[in-house]
């Protein structure tokens, strides 16, 4: 027979593990859309995820979209004499983090086209990260655009509930402006000479 105090820990255990679930697949699912959007026209990217908060032109080529989502963390009942729930909650996140509730999302724009999605904020859920931002991509994920590619989300594919995929390459025009392009950093261990430089 167990007992009493080990049957706490694992009511415990258990109920932060059933919480975090919900985590990890938010955090694949943010995760998996930052492959699948890149692409996109931005007909499309407004018809799934809706009108950008804020907007911001870099040249004639680029803009940067923001999209802002919040989610109220769920209320959990208070430690009783039986099960500190509440308190088990408190030690994973102190440990792991977590309990995120709110993401930016910004996307970058490259010929009226999506060509990278980055996230921002307070966004991890109890296992994962970036789960937050689930919220703002949910729409696009569970009704496709045709300008989103496809993406093996299996186990074996390359979407991950704990990074997110690499960014992808981009063209000149998205990355460099007139002044930028004429610059670069030089590292040196020489401090007085100014990191930033003319292209020589």
């Amino acid at each position: 027979m167990m007992r009493p105090v080990y049957t706490r820990l694992l009511v415990a255990m258990t109920a932060t593990a059933a919480l975090s679930g919900c985590g990890y697949f938010d955090s694949r699912s943010a995760h998996k859309a930052q492959y699948e959007m890149v692409g996109m026209t931005s007909y499309d990217l407004q018809a799934c995820a809706g009108i950008p908060a804020s907007t911001k032109k870099l040249n004639d080529t680029t803009e940067i979209w923001q999209y802002d989502g919040s989610k109220a963390l769920p209320t959990m009942p208070s430690d009783s004499g039986f099960i500190p729930v509440q308190s088990a909650i408190s030690i994973y996140q102190s440990a792991f983090g977590g309990g995120g509730t709110a993401c930016r999302m910004l996307v970058r724009m490259d010929h009226d086209r999506v060509s990278e999605v980055h996230y921002t904020g307070n966004d991890d859920e109890y296992i994962g990260t970036d789960g937050i931002c689930s919220i703002i991509t949910r729409g696009c994920a569970r009704q496709r655009e045709s300008t989103m590619r496809r993406v093996n989300g299996g186990p074996f594919g390359p979407v991950s509930g704990f990074h997110p995929p690499r960014t992808p390459a981009q063209s000149a025009t998205a990355t460099y402006s007139d002044q930028s392009g004429k610059y670069v950093p030089k590292f040196t261990n020489d401090d007085t000479q100014p990191v930033i430089q003319p292209v020589k």
